[in-house]
Formats: structure tokens, sequence, C-alpha cells
């Protein structure tokens, strides 16, 4: 065994940027109606398969978001895991202005106030089980209560500050 002397190196905002970012994750939308209005962000921190039984997701929100206060209080939430021909609706969603968020973004909206990314790759609709801080941000478990998946749509990855494509090998 070779021993690591001087490579590990304590956390800093630059070296913790470059290590989340080093490690590719798919793009999730988290939609809803609020008040009549659509309302929704874009993340990366989604994680599938919490928990089986009872079926939860979970993704982690900045305490500095001014999107996540008002989207907590929908009834339900839309997640949508966005496909390979998503990154500017991706950009769209990333918008400081609210108001122009859903512009040209093809949706649609359950019954219960939950609105879907036309042409996901899975579409979940989902209720808030429970929001735990955690540093900086905080923990936000959903439960799944709908959902449909499109298994032909390739995934939106992000990786090192960049959207990509799946290559198959």
């Amino acid at each position: 065994m070779t021993a690591l002397a001087g490579a590990l190196e304590a956390p800093s905002a630059h070296g913790l940027k470059a290590a989340f970012g080093g490690f590719p994750s798919g793009v999730a939308a988290i939609c809803a109606e609020v008040g009549g209005t659509a309302t929704g962000f874009v993340v990366s921190s989604f994680s599938s398969g919490v928990s089986m039984d009872p079926p939860y997701v979970l993704f982690s929100v900045q305490h500095s978001s001014s999107t996540w206060p008002t989207l907590r209080t929908a009834e339900r939430i839309g997640v949508s895991i966005l496909g390979a021909d998503h990154e500017h609706i991706c950009r769209r969603l990333s918008a400081k202005d609210q108001l122009q968020r859903f512009v040209d973004v093809e949706t649609m909206t359950t019954d219960r106030g939950a609105i879907l990314i036309a042409g996901s790759r899975v579409m979940l609709e989902c209720a808030v089980v429970s929001t735990s801080p955690a540093g900086d941000h905080d923990v936000v478990v959903l439960g799944i209560e709908r959902l449909a998946v499109a298994a032909a749509v390739e995934p939106l990855v992000y990786l090192a500050g960049r959207y990509r494509g799946l290559v198959a090998s």
C-alpha cells in the first residue's frame, strides 16, 4: 500500500467545487404551480432510490434560494429528469428572472399542480416528506406518488461545469 503523503489537502471553496464537479450527475427540474404561477429551478443534487418502500427521492437546495420558499408550499411538486436535448431548458430554468424561466418551455401540469417538462426521461409527481438542514443547504425528501418513464430518452448529464450527453461504449 502506498501512502498519500501531501496528496490530500484541507477543503477550500475551489477544491470542493472541483471535487463535487468531478462527479457526473443527472439534471432534474423541480417545478410546481403555486398561486397560479409556474415556479421552479434545476438541481444536479438529485438522488433517486433513497427508499423503495415507501418510494422516496431527494435533492438539496441552498438556503439562499429565492425560489424554494415559494415552491415548498406547493401541494405537489414535479420532478423531471431532463433529456440530452434539454440543455436550453436547463439554462432557462436557471435564469435569475423567475418570470422568464418557463418562456418557450413545453410543460404539463398535473391536477394537483406539479409541473413536468415535456420530453423528459423520467417524470415524478411528489409531495414533500421532510426538509433537514445540512450546512448551507437543506436536504429535501420527496415521496413519489405518480411517475412516468421514457426509457428511449437519453439523459442530460452535468460534469465539471458542462452539460453533456452519454456516449455508449
